[in-house]
């Protein structure tokens, strides 16, 4: 299955450690989404479209009211990508 630019972008950063914080009002409906790198900085490019994409594919996951990471599926997904540091 082929992932879009952006999909792929944001599994790659989860990949490398990165976590997706979500923020619900009163009638548990997500409101935002933050993708946060392993160094704690806010990475652009998620939306609340991109997010439900990621989680109906099932490329990540959250368990016991932690942020979401990626999954086992997210990393067969994810290509490869040279670091640029």
């Amino acid at each position: 299955m082929d992932i879009s630019r952006a999909e792929q972008r944001i599994l790659h950063l989860l990949a490398q450690g990165g976590r997706i914080d979500i923020e619900k009002d009163e009638t548990k409906t997500i409101v935002a989404v933050t993708c946060v790198t392993r160094e704690g900085w806010r990475a652009g490019g998620l939306d609340i479209a991109l997010f439900r994409k990621l989680k109906r594919r099932r490329c990540i996951a959250s368990s016991g009211g932690r942020p979401y990471r990626i999954t086992q599926r997210g990393l067969e997904l994810v290509r490869s990508q040279l670091n640029n540091r």
